[in-house]
């Protein structure tokens, strides 16, 4: 399938570059989806979704292969030049129409209310503003449409916590591209005044030792109806 220009205008450098990060993440991201089961959490992640989605941090495109038929678009936001070029890979691929188009979550290059959908897999960890980028989601999605999010962040004991604390606070984000263990993907959704949906927390790998980006969270949230928002909410 043929890719398709997007007509979301010209950026002119990549807002993000941690090349040699991407190339490790891309090689363990494929090797994860059979060895910790990623494949199987991708087809939940967008089992039923349907019309025009936006995914945010679309990474190298493992999820394109796994959006059902009903979606009518995908239109696929990497920052990082490295990933985004195995992401175009990937659309090529893809049964349903991909647009991969650079730019970041804090400032997405598309316009208020244009999707029924948002989807967030393992983003929000190393956005450098979460409130400003799920205040974007909120933006782009219309009013009722949702978001579907798999995320990693704070979980465990005492100890893990802390354990996780101090790794954001040195060597975590260096080595990983700008990541943060300890955030509370569920917590920031609902403090940006999402409606949360069913969700339930994933260990991964399921089987296995438990490490500090083990902890995650799979499920669903809403963008409430017109109705029920304050005004003023939507944005630019």
């Amino acid at each position: 399938m043929p890719l398709r220009s997007t007509g979301f205008g010209k950026v002119t450098r990549d807002p993000v570059r941690h090349p040699l990060f991407a190339r490790c993440y891309d090689r363990f991201s494929v090797a994860a989806e059979t060895r910790v089961g990623m494949a199987g959490i991708r087809e939940r992640l967008l089992a039923g979704l349907s019309g025009r989605v936006i995914e945010i941090g679309a990474g190298n495109g493992l999820n394109f292969a796994h959006y059902p038929g009903a979606v009518s678009e995908v239109v696929a936001v990497e920052p990082e030049r490295l990933l985004r070029h195995k992401a175009v890979a990937a659309a090529l691929r893809a049964e349903v129409p991909v647009d991969v188009v650079p730019g970041c979550a804090e400032a997405l290059p598309v316009k208020s209310e244009a999707f029924d959908g948002v989807v967030l897999s393992l983003v929000l960890c190393s956005v450098r503003d979460l409130p400003r980028a799920l205040a974007e989601v909120r933006r782009v999605l219309r009013p009722g449409g949702e978001v579907r999010f798999f995320e990693h962040g704070r979980g465990g004991g005492p100890a893990m916590a802390l354990t996780q604390r101090a790794l954001d606070r040195t060597v975590w984000p260096l080595l990983t591209g700008g990541c943060h263990l300890s955030r509370d993907p569920v917590a920031a959704l609902r403090d940006a005044g999402f409606t949360l949906g069913p969700y339930r927390r994933v260990l991964m790998p399921e089987t296995g030792p438990v490490l500090p980006a083990s902890y995650c969270s799979l499920g669903t949230a809403w963008r409430p109806p017109a109705e029920d928002e304050p005004t003023g909410t939507t944005g630019r």
